[in-house]
């Protein structure tokens, strides 16, 4: 079999053999708890495979990498983010797993109100459809590239999204960690290949710097305080905010587990990370022309690189393997959020507010019949942006400027109170939907600060205005009304015994 072969049926045959792993699953969800937390009996290492696959997704893959390609080590700043708010979470995983919910707006019913509750839930499906639609482009991509344009990319991300959603249907929560295992193990073992033997193919370490811009090896890359804050803002505020991780730590075994999987995701992210920004640099130095060659529809040569490398970089088993892990990351993290979406509309409003006495069975039809529908939903999102970071950016900042500061405040703040928190909710979901339609109208949002012009509607600085909108409103309603009572705000608090 040539190289070129190998490599495709790579890509064919890994997602047969999730979808065999998730029907192999499927057999032991009985009820709702089984789909939504996969019974609440996660072990930590099963969880921190599943939590490291979940965050790295086409976001890393594509935005994350092209961005390293374009700017260097500067790129590092749109990972930081994640990084240091996974810190932060190791404090608070032990905590969110003795709360015990289904879903993040159950917590957030618990600690404010049901008013808080739907508006979380609807700034989760907005943000997570839009995450895995980049999911369903990126699959897109991937069989475009690798059938040399036999499989166009919109049949691709059709392709795609069928898979996702049969992986997903078939077990939720419990397939997602099932296939996890697999996935993880891939995407390790391939970049700790593929990273030093680029290197070496290189010329080694100082013949790639040679031929890099000076600028890829300084930490700002030439930017400026505002770039930084706009690129590492959105990834901090997703991850503290991020639906898919809660649940997961409600998944986890117990309060132990959770705080060790959380220690565990964070050494596992660093190094993912890390990884692919230093891959795609080595491909900066192997590849320099991306940005102008030809590419597939609506991806940039520069997003391309990873995938340059397993076809061109890397030896045929080598080469088959990255492309698996670039499968691997495209559908972990689409099924993931995909569990994670149809939970917040099954748990949050449907059994919460329209059929509270409905029974697991259907429970369980409904998720599962949400799931197609949000697939659909996240196909007719594509047409919104030009590239993955862009996409990635906004949905991040939908999360980060709302709904992240509203949980943030429900554990560390006592004197938030839940009209504090719903206004803080409200406001930040107005402010980056409002500022995005308005834009799109043509209104303008530029701001020239120290000689240099901000646009402030586009996707790398608009979590700004909108986190100061709900920071600031979260401050001063929860100041202006009456504290909360203590039974609404100990469960959050620190265990003391």
């Amino acid at each position: 079999m040539t190289k070129d072969g190998l490599m495709a049926a790579m890509v064919f045959v890994y997602p047969t053999i999730l979808i065999a792993v998730s029907w192999w699953r499927s057999r032991g969800v009985k009820k709702s708890e089984d789909f939504m937390v996969a019974g609440r009996s996660v072990p930590a290492l099963l969880l921190v495979g599943t939590l490291v696959c979940t965050w790295i997704g086409s976001g890393s893959l594509f935005g994350g990498a092209g961005l390293a390609y374009r700017t260097g080590l500067a790129a590092l700043w749109f990972s930081v983010g994640a990084w240091t708010a996974l810190v932060v979470a190791c404090f608070l995983a032990g905590r969110v797993r003795r709360i015990a919910q289904f879903t993040l707006p159950d917590l957030l019913e618990k600690r404010y109100n049901a008013a808080a509750r739907m508006l979380g839930t609807l700034t989760i499906i907005l943000a997570w459809i839009a995450i895995a639609a980049y999911q369903f482009r990126g699959g897109g991509w991937i069989l475009a590239i690798v059938t040399d344009g036999r499989i166009p990319v919109e049949t691709g991300i059709f392709v795609t999204a069928l898979i996702v959603v049969t992986v997903t249907i078939l077990a939720g929560m419990s397939s997602v960690v099932a296939v996890d295992i697999f996935n993880g193990v891939v995407i390790s073992v391939s970049l700790l290949f593929a990273l030093p033997f680029m290197i070496f193919k290189s010329g080694g370490i100082g013949q790639i710097l040679g031929s890099l811009p000076p600028s890829y090896l300084e930490p700002m890359g030439g930017h400026n305080f505002l770039w930084i804050l706009g690129v590492s803002l959105p990834t901090f505020l997703l991850l503290l905010g991020d639906s898919g991780i809660y649940q997961k730590f409600f998944s986890a075994r117990s309060e132990h587990a959770a705080r060790r999987a959380a220690l565990g995701m964070l050494v596992g992210v660093v190094i993912l990370e890390s990884s692919l920004a230093l891959l795609a640099i080595v491909g900066r130095s192997a590849y320099p022309a991306l940005p102008q060659s030809g590419t597939v529809q609506g991806l940039a040569g520069s997003e391309t690189v990873i995938l340059q490398v397993a076809r061109n970089g890397l030896p045929a088993l080598g080469g088959a393997l990255l492309l698996a892990a670039c499968v691997a990351i495209v559908l972990s993290t689409a099924n993931s959020f995909m569990v994670v979406a149809s939970s917040n509309f099954t748990r949050d409003v449907y059994h919460r507010f329209l059929a509270p006495g409905a029974s697991e069975r259907r429970l369980l039809l409904v998720q599962r019949l949400t799931i197609v529908v949000f697939a659909g939903l996240a196909l007719l999102l594509l047409t919104q942006f030009e590239t993955v970071l862009a996409m990635a950016l906004y949905a991040y900042s939908l999360i980060g400027a709302g709904l992240t500061p509203a949980i943030l405040a429900a554990f560390l703040w006592k004197r938030v109170t839940p009209q504090g928190g719903v206004a803080c909710l409200a406001g930040g979901l107005l402010a980056i939907v409002g500022i995005g339609v308005a834009s799109r109208l043509g209104v303008p949002f530029v701001l020239q600060i120290g000689g240099s012009a901000f646009d402030f509607a586009g996707s790398d600085y608009i979590v700004l205005p909108g986190l100061l909108a709900s920071l600031t409103l979260l401050i001063a309603v929860s100041l202006l009304t009456p504290p909360s009572p203590p039974e609404k705000w100990q469960p959050f608090r620190p265990n003391k015994t």
